[in-house]
């Protein structure tokens, strides 16, 4: 979206400084319906369910989210309806737990204060690489009671980063006690139970067998035994254990004494253990209707399984059958024999928010494996939405609250102590140089602060209680924004692009240039036309362009089809003097424009002049379309077809401009400008301004208002510093709109601040300089981050386009583990600064590539526009991969084994005394060996921990010349990754692990 300073530029320092105003150029402000359907209705409806006995007498009603894939199972899905779904871990630890990843065993700095109400907070900051991709960037995490908040800051060199700057990038600006930092290194310990608190790592989910007309709890919970079917059924989800003797996740059941049953079920999927409480496989009394030692555990489970028996047109279950006050989703399973096929449908109490990944149209699942996935994905995401429903909130404040007062209570005495365990100094820099004559002792502090953070980490990951790192469980799973190569070595610096077709019109510091995918580049115009925004209208064979800049700059309108008769005859390449005729009026001295999403009526565009708004339109005749316009002559300027209509005066100028449809488009359509602290709604027709949002913060940085019609009604995405809010827009009669805070309203807040936000519904991507974070819309929940060096985003108008920076290496045999493991000593030194830049290590050579992430691959449907390319038309081949097409990939844990095993023998040695043995380096790649998630008792069988975990060591080397642009994020475990197999995508999303076997006694 919306890049700061100039439109489509970058700021020329990593470091993130508010300006007093930065002009903002929106690239994906008229995405529109190619954005996705933004609809939460494909994520069930609210009900009210009542049960009733075989008398038809009422016995408990509730309200629930019904999903059940569609309302309507006999309607006809036609294409471009929601058929496809995406199948991801929402929020995935090892995205989320951050101070396990990035703090825990290395040198970063703790700080305990107390806000101006008196509630005490802890602050963790770490300066650290990202993802081992040589970009070095702060890390915080501040811990309250209300919960943890996370932010990542960018690095300067020049510039010390203080306390206080980042409490304020964290909306903490008063205190009641300024901030001092914890030397002692037994803090990581307690910081690590705060973070703990978010969550378990491990599940155990309720598995109900009902047969064929069983209406109530009792009658289900008395079943001995199960149905050939609800057996396979079982076996699809885990494997058979004995429970005697199992040293695995038990959730809750006894692994000593068999009084929980003999056996259970058992996976590990994506790193997360689940144990499954099978109420056939529980123990079963006949003397007890009730079964209360079945209810025991099935009742107290947040996720429940229902496999029911018989026809769909038998009564179906209903969650008031069960009487539990715990259990918040229910999952439906049923069996078709006559296909082999499964249904699913989801119950959800009322106020759970929105989880997905939402159900297919129709819920029926042929692939068994698919099916397997989808349950599991949907149930692990089920159990950590329900866990921010106010009941369990509210219980996870009050231990927060309580473990962080007891903590600051017992720092407390030491406070006024000279040599203690906290620092004096308020707002001390984040990671000072130590002074000379302290030099020693602070290196001995940090040597045993780091060895016990380690300590700590892989007493935590043995124990199974860690965040895991994990690839895609499945066979080559292509993630749906994986990128594609676009353009190689492209040499000129970026201001703005938009796609013409398949081709990439982009403004260079060189000139106008059209880009194609293995095609040479083309002059469209040169150098001395600077177009700082841009868009391209294929089907009003329209290009519109904002040049230069400050009192000289205009807007400029073309004919696509002049412009594409230029480049197939040759004839010239335009200059700014031969385009005086397609500028228009009024439009002198501009920094800013913004069209309508859906201009196939009416074209509006309102262009800022300073604080004035100019609305000017262009009304739709169908003689002008692409085919008849192209047997137009050349020069004919549609400059002619645009009309003035009326100005409007703002209090300041407009940093970002959004144009919002009204359901009539008579007097309803706004304008949503933000400037000051403020957004606002400006009515079209009458210039009257209405407050939507109003900032609450000291800086604020305004990154983009995109415009969401979800079920066709009018919405706002506002984005702002770390915040990004959907307001609903109800227009009213006469044009007044709705503007109050309402139930539809929701908010998030990414990582990082970002430049640019593009929304492609279920996805909304947030694009910073080194990174793109990938959120889902309808709850801003993470799905991943991906890291890209030195990016920039070029255009998201359709496809998307970026920019980045990818190293083609000299030496092929090191990697980015074993460089930072040969700079990292034993004891490390006062205050570890990250790694150099990677453009200037030895042997590399960096190069900028142009990449694309299909629009149709994130929304999950074609995209029905224009595709013919400007340019000659290519033969396109499809490349076959001299690899194998299936490579299976497998989860491993937090570190990789080889990493634990060191970490193991270094701590031994420090315990020993040995620290003056040289430190071995850290070998290549490893070959993957199999090993099960736990090493259990042979008689109890292999444990499969995810479906298609059967690990095989792959040693295959890509025989493309083309670069290959990691997005890692994984930080502990990238270097041990082998060398991925020939693929069209320039960076892989997914990797492969080293695992080893470890001793862990």
């Amino acid at each position: 979206m919306p890049f700061s300073g100039a439109p489509g530029s970058l700021p020329a320092s990593c470091c993130w400084c508010p300006a007093p105003l930065r002009v903002l150029c929106s690239v994906s402000e008229d995405l529109g319906c190619r954005r996705g359907e933004f609809s939460r209705k494909h994520y069930g409806s609210v009900e009210l369910l009542i049960s009733s006995d075989a008398d038809g007498a009422i016995q408990r009603a509730g309200r629930f989210r019904v999903e059940n894939g569609t309302s309507d199972e006999n309607t006809d899905y036609t294409p471009g309806t929601w058929h496809r779904t995406d199948v991801h871990l929402e929020n995935p630890e090892y995205h989320t737990r951050w101070y396990f990843k990035y703090f825990l065993g290395k040198v970063h700095q703790n700080y305990v204060g107390t806000d101006a109400e008196k509630n005490p907070f802890f602050l963790s900051v770490v300066l650290s690489d990202q993802n081992n991709q040589r970009v070095p960037q702060y890390r915080s995490i501040l811990w309250r009671k209300t919960g943890t908040q996370k932010i990542c800051l960018p690095y300067c060199p020049t510039k010390t980063l203080s306390v206080k700057s980042i409490l304020s990038a964290m909306s903490l600006d008063k205190f009641e006690k300024s901030p001092r930092e914890i030397l002692h290194p037994e803090i990581q310990k307690d910081l690590l139970v705060l973070e703990e608190q978010e969550g378990s790592v491990n599940f155990k989910f309720g598995v109900l067998y009902a047969k064929d007309g069983q209406l109530t709890d009792d009658e289900m919970f008395s079943n001995e035994t199960g149905s050939e079917s609800f057996q396979r059924f079982l076996g699809l989800m885990g494997d058979k254990i004995t429970l005697k003797g199992w040293t695995g996740y038990r959730g809750g059941l006894d692994t000593k004494n068999d009084t929980t049953g003999s056996f259970s079920i058992y996976t590990v999927y994506q790193g997360h253990e689940i144990m499954f409480h099978v109420s056939t496989m529980l123990p079963y009394s006949r003397e007890n209707k009730q079964q209360v030692e079945r209810k025991r555990h099935i009742g107290n489970d947040i996720v429940t399984i229902v496999f029911q028996e018989g026809e769909e047109s038998s009564p179906a279950f209903k969650p008031s059958m069960i009487r539990s006050h715990f259990t918040h989703i229910f999952a439906l399973v049923r069996y078709n024999k006559q296909n082999d096929s499964y249904r699913l449908k989801i119950f959800s109490e009322e106020s759970v928010p929105l989880f997905g990944p939402p159900l297919p149209s129709p819920p029926v699942f042929t692939n068994h494996q698919e099916f397997r996935d989808f349950v599991l994905v949907k149930l692990i995401n089920g159990e950590k939405a329900t866990l921010e429903t106010p009941t369990f909130a509210q219980k996870r404040q009050r231990t927060l609250d309580m473990l962080i007062r007891s903590l600051y209570q017992d720092l407390m005495p030491d406070l006024h102590k000279v040599n203690n365990m906290l620092n004096r100094r308020s707002f001390s820099d984040v990671l000072p140089e130590s002074p000379k004559s302290t030099r020693k002792k602070e290196e001995a502090r940090q040597a045993e602060f780091v060895r016990l953070g380690q300590a700590l980490k892989l007493k935590t990951t043995v124990k199974g209680d860690a965040p895991t790192n994990l690839a895609t469980t499945s066979l080559c799973k292509k993630e749906p924004w994986e990128s594609q190569s676009f353009c190689s070595n492209f040499p000129h610096e970026v201001v703005c692009a938009d796609s013409w077709g398949q081709s990439l019109l982009v403004s260079t510091d060189a000139g106008i240039l059209l880009v194609d995918d293995g095609q040479p580049l083309v002059q469209v115009f040169d150098k001395t036309l600077q177009i700082k925004q841009m868009h391209v209208l294929e089907a009003l064979d329209l290009l519109i362009a904002r040049t230069d800049k400050g009192k000289d700059s205009r807007l400029l309108v073309f004919r696509l089809s002049a412009v594409q008769k230029d480049i197939e005859t040759k004839q010239m390449i335009r200059s700014k003097y031969d385009c005086r005729e397609n500028k228009l009026e009024r439009t002198k001295g501009c920094h800013l424009y913004a069209i309508n999403t859906h201009h196939g009526s009416e074209l509006r565009i309102v262009v800022a002049i300073r604080n004035k708004l100019l609305l000017v339109t262009k009304k739709y005749n169908p003689c002008n379309s692409l085919t008849s316009s192209s047997l137009l002559s050349s020069s004919e300027s549609p400059v002619e077809e645009f009309q003035y209509i009326r100005e409007i005066c703002l209090s300041d100028p407009p940093v970002v401009m959004t144009l919002v449809d009204g359901p009539t488009g008579d007097s309803d359509n706004m304008i949503c400008v933000a400037y000051r602290h403020q957004f606002d709604l400006v009515n079209e027709s009458t210039g009257e301004s209405y407050r939507l949002h109003h900032v609450e913060a000291n800086k604020v940085n305004f990154v983009a208002a995109i415009d969401v019609y979800e079920d066709g009604e009018a919405g706002l995405l506002l984005c702002y510093n770390y915040v990004c809010q959907y307001r609903k827009v109800c227009p009213l009669n006469g044009g007044s709109p709705l503007i109050q805070p309402s139930a539809s309203d929701f908010h998030f807040s990414w990582n990082q601040v970002p430049y640019a936000v593009v929304c492609a519904f279920p996805y909304i991507l947030a694009f910073t300089t080194d990174s793109i974070e990938i959120r889902l819309v309808v709850n801003g929940n993470l799905v991943h981050t991906a890291v890209v060096p030195e990016l920039q985003l070029v255009a998201s108008r359709s496809d998307i386009y970026f920019k980045a920076t990818a190293a083609v290496s000299g030496s092929s045999n090191s990697s980015s583990k074993e460089m930072s493991s040969r700079s990292s000593p034993q004891t490390p030194i006062a205050y570890e600064m990250p790694e150099c830049p990677l453009s200037s290590l030895e042997g590399e050579v960096p190069c900028k590539n142009l990449y694309k992430i299909p629009l149709s691959n994130l929304v999950g449907r074609s995209i029905e526009r224009p595709l013919k390319s400007p340019l000659v038309p290519k033969v396109v081949t499809t490349p076959i991969s001299s690899g194998s097409a299936s490579v299976p990939v497998t989860h491993s844990l937090s570190l990789s084994r080889m990493e634990i095993k060191e970490i193991a023998s270094r701590t031994r040695k420090e315990l020993l005394g040995l620290l003056d043995e040289p430190i071995p380096k850290t070998e290549g790649p490893q070959k993957q060996k199999k090993v099960p998630r736990r090493l259990s008792d042979p008689k109890q069988g292999a444990v499969r921990s995810t479906s298609s975990d059967r690990i095989i060591s792959i040693s295959s080397e890509s025989n493309s010349e083309k670069h290959h642009l990691s997005t890692s994020s994984d930080p502990d475990t990238v270097a041990n990754r082998e060398e991925s197999p020939p693929s069209s995508c320039p960076f892989q999303l997914t990797s492969l692990y080293d695992e080893d076997i470890i001793d862990l006694k």
